[in-house]
């Protein structure tokens, strides 16, 4: 399908993208998306988007050719920055603070609060996108919102996380399936380590890996950082219990995994140094993708965190945003870009071309096939309606953003397991630093 530059500007970034579709709901999705409202770029805009290193070859091939169509239907040239996931973080904190650098960030978790007032309003654009698209998952829309509503930023994936182990070594170990619970999960990482095929899980500063463990490690027990009135809560028996169980599990890791980051774990796992850990589904793709891993890649299962003794499942999974900085030149032009990679034909190819590593924001994207098209993907598939907020259990902004950026919950749990810190100190450690956040 062809859309010239005309076409976009007279109408809105999405009208085109709804008229070729057909059918029932082709025609409700165009109707939807002719009344969003219009976002002409600038005369001579050009953009600049900064964005973490993609781990899946086809999600960053998906993104690009979305980008250049959106260049060939407006003239707006977009340069794509990459860093490594860790720093993108500070980068774009400098970019807000310094008013100058990239106009787009594609940010993690909620660290738009970090600098709320240097993000230009994008009310307009999330509300239309929500209305158009069936309405916007409640945890993704909380990372982009503020407590009044506005939309500091567009909601723009969940990187689901879930456990990825070899099948045929957990059977090896003893086991026929795979444990539900955080007890027969203890019992399993033993009975491999035994066997010489141990886990691993990150307890370094990595953003997702690490933060998904740690998070993990405390709700499961029924742990939280703050309660509902963001009042510090994270000195209690449940974080106790939880830091004692994670102390278990480290004693059955190869060694070294307290100074890993994200690629870390994937490395060793490919390597055949693990044969169990949690991450996004790229794992399994970076095993399918090399024929000397063959092996490895039919011996791949997935499944979700086991259960603890809150007895829920309570998974953090790691969250993008694309926020737009107010030192932009040309803010209606990066609505108009993100508008645009939200059309339905865009966006679809997008998710599959991440092949299940990005789960969608928006609820009419759910009916993508490429949740149904492998059972490995079938952990993954409802990242965006599961997860939980980072600031549970209260409520989302600088705090929160600050005590996810300043990795404590990730240093608690590491500074406990290696023996830096008793559990009674890591926990005051950690609530000494929560507690300047909180304020």
């Amino acid at each position: 399908m062809t859309i010239n530059r005309r076409t976009l500007l007279q109408g809105t970034a999405g009208i085109a993208a709804g008229m070729a579709l057909t059918g029932p709901l082709g025609a409700k999705r165009a109707f939807a998306q002719a009344t969003m409202p219009q976002f002409q770029p600038e005369e001579g805009a050009s953009l600049r988007l900064l964005r973490w290193v993609p781990f899946v070859t086809g999600e960053e091939e998906a993104f690009n050719a979305n980008t250049r169509a959106f260049t060939e239907a407006t003239g707006v040239e977009v340069r794509i920055d990459q860093e490594s996931w860790e720093d993108v973080r500070p980068k774009a904190a400098v970019a807000a603070n310094v008013g100058s650098g990239p106009d787009m960030v594609m940010s993690w978790f909620d660290d738009p609060f970090q600098y709320p007032d240097k993000l230009v309003d994008v009310t307009d654009l999330g509300n239309a996108l929500g209305e158009a698209y069936g309405g916007w998952y409640e945890g993704l829309k909380g990372y982009a919102t503020t407590e009044d509503g506005k939309f500091i930023a567009i909601p723009l994936c969940a990187i689901g996380n879930a456990i990825c182990y070899r099948d045929s070594h957990m059977k090896a170990a003893g086991f026929d399936e795979f444990p539900q619970d955080t007890d027969g999960f203890l019992k399993l990482c033993q009975a491999m380590k035994d066997k010489g095929t141990p886990a691993g899980f990150p307890h370094g500063k990595a953003v997702g890996d690490g933060n998904n463990y740690a998070h993990w490690l405390l709700w499961s027990h029924g742990g939280k950082t703050v309660d509902e009135n963001g009042e510090v809560a994270i000195n209690s028996p449940e974080t106790k219990a939880a830091i004692e169980y994670a102390k278990a599990l480290y004693a059955t890791f190869i060694p070294g995994t307290e100074s890993w980051l994200d690629i870390n774990n994937n490395r060793a796992f490919l390597a055949g140094q693990i044969s169990l850990t949690a991450n996004g589904v790229s794992l399994y793709y970076a095993a399918r993708k090399d024929p000397a891993m063959a092996e490895i890649a039919e011996d791949i299962r997935t499944t979700n965190l086991p259960v603890g003794p809150v007895g829920k499942s309570v998974e953090l999974h790691q969250t993008s945003t694309i926020n737009v900085f107010q030192h932009t030149q040309y803010p209606e032009a990066a609505k108009a870009y993100i508008a645009f990679m939200f059309q339905p034909e865009r966006f679809n190819a997008w998710l599959e071309g991440a092949s299940a590593y990005c789960c969608q924001p928006l609820k009419q994207f759910e009916d993508n096939p490429v949740w149904s098209s492998n059972p490995v993907h079938k952990a993954y598939a409802n990242a965006s309606a599961s997860l939980r907020p980072n600031g549970f259990a209260g409520p989302l902004g600088p705090s929160s953003a600050g005590v996810m950026a300043d990795y404590v919950l990730v240093d608690m749990f590491a500074e406990a397991v290696t023996g830096q810190r008793s559990t009674e100190d890591a926990i005051a450690n950690a609530e000494r630093r929560i507690a300047r956040y909180y304020r």
